[in-house]
């Protein structure tokens, strides 16, 4: 009997020492999120991430019309929802607050907008998200003058001008709300080289949304390091010692921007191998540059910061609607990051974009 007590004991005392021994390793086994939703009841939203050119960079002839068939493909995919790579209100009127931290030209000014409706830009965001609440199938020209001069004031010019282009050209007046300076910014929206409008806004107003959902972040990339300058210096020095190749297809591609028709370019841009390059020559080279001070390194932080926020504001656009067919327009570098991230997600499928532009 003392021999089997004996034994029991040196048995415990095995079984606690490896126990002690491997538990390091089994704290560091990670759960697989990825299948937390395989068993989920209802549709998964489906999700689709174009990458995008910055049209501001484009020839001063630049025609809208060469957007025509990158726009009758992606309203084929039929989006309910369509977010766009810049501030939404709520962070426009943070920074306004602050503009010891963030400068007082983070966004542009609503004060027009705000004398033409006697609203800041809480009360107008307020008001907007009411309106929504009961927004009908077939708005009255009034309700959508109303709604543009809101989303003016709520920092939402795309959305405004979402508005503006469901208007009958006679109903592009003066009135609720929207008075002679307001006019005016939505007419000088209409020829902005700028994707928000002419691709976002006009895919929205053609599928008859009332709007696009803005979902930049800037709050944790505005970097705070001793010299700035040489900061930038050794962030470009870091990508020009590793974008060999990412320099060579931006030459094929300012080729392509020059075409009558985007849509080839938009195919291009979005390719596995291209969207490789562009994540190779800005963070891989990033994050194996030397720097005394970290600088590279530092910049990839704010970026992947960056990007986590955007990918958590586009995810708060559906977040009450499972199953949402979702549209999200980013500069073209962003969209791996944002693949990946969304897809991560719970009841998320990314959509194949070659497939919705072939």
């Amino acid at each position: 009997m003392g021999t089997m007590r004996e034994n029991g004991r040196r048995y415990a005392a095995t079984l606690l020492s490896l126990l002690a021994w491997s538990w390091p390793f089994a704290a560091q086994a990670q759960t697989d999120l990825t299948v937390l939703d395989r068993d989920m009841a209802g549709p998964r939203a489906q999700v689709l991430v174009l990458g995008t050119i910055h049209l501001r960079t484009l020839p001063a002839g630049f025609n809208p019309a060469a957007l025509d068939g990158l726009l009758d493909r992606l309203a084929a995919f039929k989006p309910e929802i369509i977010t766009i790579e810049t501030e939404n209100g709520e962070e426009c009127d943070l920074a306004a607050r602050h503009p010891a931290r963030y400068g007082a030209d983070y966004c542009a000014s609503t004060a027009a907008a705000q004398a033409a409706t006697g609203l800041d830009a809480p009360a107008a965001m307020a008001q907007v998200d009411k309106l929504l609440k009961t927004w009908p199938a077939q708005a009255t020209p009034g309700q959508r003058r109303r709604l543009a001069a809101l989303f003016l004031a709520s920092y939402d010019r795309a959305s405004a001008y979402v508005q503006w282009l469901q208007l009958p050209a006679g109903e592009r007046r003066a009135g609720d709300g929207l008075d002679a300076a307001l006019l005016e910014q939505l007419q000088q929206l209409g020829k902005r080289k700028d994707e928000s409008y002419q691709i976002a806004a006009r895919l929205a107003a053609r599928l008859g949304l009332a709007r696009v959902h803005a979902v930049d972040n800037h709050t944790g990339d505005r970097i705070d390091v001793p010299d700035i300058k040489a900061f930038v210096r050794s962030i470009e020095a870091a990508w020009a010692a590793g974008g060999a190749e990412m320099r060579a297809h931006e030459k094929q591609d300012d080729v392509l921007a020059l075409a009558p028709d985007l849509l080839p370019l938009y195919r291009v841009i979005n390719a596995p191998g291209r969207l490789r390059a562009r994540a190779e020559g800005n963070v891989h080279a990033s994050m194996r540059a030397k720097s005394k001070e970290g600088y590279p390194q530092i910049w990839v932080a704010g970026w992947e910061i960056r990007n986590l926020r955007m990918v958590a504001n586009v995810r708060e656009t559906f977040r009450e609607r499972p199953g949402a067919r979702v549209l999200a327009f980013v500069g073209a570098t962003h969209k791996p990051w944002f693949d990946s991230w969304l897809g991560q997600l719970q009841g998320v499928d990314i959509v194949d974009v070659d497939q919705v532009l072939k």
